[in-house]
Parts: C-alpha cells; structure tokens; sequence
C-alpha cells in the first residue's frame, strides 16, 4: 500500500546494474571499501526481482531505466573484447527486462573504442529490444567523444530519436590539484567536475549543431552546470576562442542536456536548476543502489513544487522523452 508521502508516480533513470563478470571492470573503485559493503553492493547489482522491486514499490516508482554500472566496457584495453563484451551486457540485461517489461526500461551498453560499432549496438538494441537509448560511463580510457570520428554514433542516436546518458567516470589523467586527496578525485567532487567538463567538451565542439534533435542526459542535478550557465556565455563571449556556435552556450543547456535529480536531494538545488532549466528540463532518477531509494522518493515528494511541476519532474518528463503512453497522454504533457 501506497503511503500519502509516495503518491505520484515516478520514473528513475540513474538505476543501475552489474552483468556477470563486470565487477572486474570496477574492482579499481571498490578494492579500497569494506568487504561486506562491496557485498551487500554487489547483491542490490545483481537483483532484478526482490529487492529493487520492493524498494520501487514503497516509492511509487512506476519504471526504471536501467545501466551497466560504471565504468564497464569503458576500461576495456581490448578493441574487439570491449565490442563482445558490451553485447553479451545487453543480451543479459534484455533477458532480465523480459521478465518485468513494465516495470524496467534497458540503456544499452556501448563500446566507443569503435564509434561504428558502437552506433550499430545501439541501433540493434532498440530496434530489436526496445532500448531507450544508451548510458556511458565517461571517457572511453581517456577518448572523449566531440570528434569528428564519434559522429556515427551521435547521428544514430539522433535518427532513433533516443536519449544519451553521459554518466560520470574518474579523471583519464587526475589534475596536480587533485594528487594526493582521493577524496577529491572521486564522487564527491571530481567525477562531477569531469563529467561535467566532458558535457561541455561536446557543446564547443559542435556536436549539438551538427545534431539538434540530439538529447544528452545528465545526472546529479546536471553536475552542477546548471547554476553555470551565465558565467559559462559571459566568458565565452569575452575571451576569443575561434569556436563558432549557432545559440548561446546557455541555450544548449536545458533544451539539448537535460538533467536528472539523481543523488541530490536538495530542494534549493532541485528550485534552481528548474529556475535555470524550466521545468520540463529536469527529471527525477535516483541512482540506485548507490542512494537511497526512500530518500530520493521522500525528497521529491515534499520538494516546495505546485503539483503540475511536481507530475513533469516526476514522470512526466520521461514518459515524453522516452515516449511511454499513448500519443493521447502525451499531449496532456505539453505545456
């Protein structure tokens, strides 16, 4: 039974997984926890059914998207085992959706060591699973993706008119102010501000006018860019740089990149990145099983939002974007 603090309905998209075998690909990240928190972690990785269903179910979360945790296929050396590899991810997680295809959505994993191959995954994927798009973790080992040679892969997503999530990844090379406090280097800091920076490597690069349907999704409540976005046009405009774009940077930011809520339960936070975005630029996700599911749920509940806003945030959002419902509900989501 639903409680009165978990009445609207949700859609998370920050939700994530571990296929067998992947937890090789992350050891680098969680060697240094404790032993029985990698292991309750790598349980909530692996369940499908139990858990992650219960936790939906007291937050009235209705659909989750759900991604290979970080950094998967990303770190693999190996052009032709990354390639194999990511199938075999989004065979398996295909397989795990089928059994609760109303309640779980799939992003498929990608190997952008070959941006052609990559494109071609991510096409086979929704054309024949129904994947909602693609989440990558990062940097491919230190390869971020505004090139030319990543175009395909762009192209593909924006004529499937599906979502990219660019999820965060540690530093390729840690800055020097950043050596010697790990602290820094990680969630907590600097995953943000790489994600981030490869957010905005994208931008001026040009990739969002060569593609201007394309939508990139960011998580963490934008990773901060949000609250950027004037500084971000004034200093562009100031300092001459060669780099020619047809909008404002700002521009870019809430119509091409959109964000989620995902590990920032801050109602001043949550009210400006909509001041700063409108409301239809901001989706509700959780990133679980790193949060806590009942936080994000109770936070987005007692969020200061009037109840239209509350809906788009909540699910309205990404139910246009990932086209869940009939063109009848769609229409009632527009403002």
């Amino acid at each position: 039974m639903k409680t009165m603090m978990n009445r609207t309905p949700k859609i998370a998209l920050e939700e994530h997984f571990s296929a067998p075998g992947f937890d090789a690909y992350s050891a680098k990240y969680t060697r240094a926890l404790p032993a029985d928190f990698v292991a309750r972690l790598d349980a909530r990785l692996s369940d499908f059914d139990d858990q992650r269903l219960a936790e939906m179910d007291a937050g009235n979360i209705e659909f989750a998207v759900l991604s290979q945790t970080m950094p998967g296929v990303q770190a693999e050396m190996d052009v032709a085992s990354a390639v194999r590899r990511a199938r075999e991810n989004n065979e398996f997680l295909a397989e795990r959706v089928a059994r609760h295809p109303k309640r779980f959505g799939a992003f498929a994993h990608v190997a952008l060591q070959d941006p052609h191959e990559a494109a071609r995954e991510l096409e086979r994927t929704v054309v024949e699973h129904g994947f909602k798009g693609a989440l990558i973790n990062g940097h491919t080992l230190g390869r971020y993706y505004e090139g030319g040679e990543f175009d395909v892969f762009w192209e593909r997503a924006q004529a499937l008119g599906v979502p990219i999530y660019l999820h965060p990844n540690a530093f390729s090379q840690p800055p020097a102010l950043l050596e010697g406090m790990p602290v820094l280097q990680g969630a907590a800091w600097g995953w943000g501000v790489e994600t981030a920076g490869h957010a905005l490597r994208l931008l001026f690069g040009g990739v969002f006018d060569r593609y201007p349907r394309l939508t990139l999704l960011l998580g963490h409540m934008g990773e901060a860019l949000p609250y950027q976005r004037r500084r971000i046009d004034s200093r562009f405009a100031a300092y001459p740089s060669g780099i020619k774009l047809a909008r404002k940077p700002s521009e870019y930011i809430g119509s091409n990149i959109l964000i989620t809520t995902s590990g920032v339960c801050s109602a001043p936070a949550l009210l400006g990145a909509i001041g700063e975005l409108g409301a239809q630029a901001v989706l509700f996700s959780v990133d679980y099983p790193y949060e806590s599911t009942a936080e994000a749920c109770t936070f987005i509940e007692g969020a200061p939002l009037d109840e239209r806003t509350r809906a788009l945030v909540c699910y309205g959002n990404a139910r246009r974007l990932f086209k869940l419902g009939s063109p009848q509900d769609l229409a009632l989501l527009q403002i």
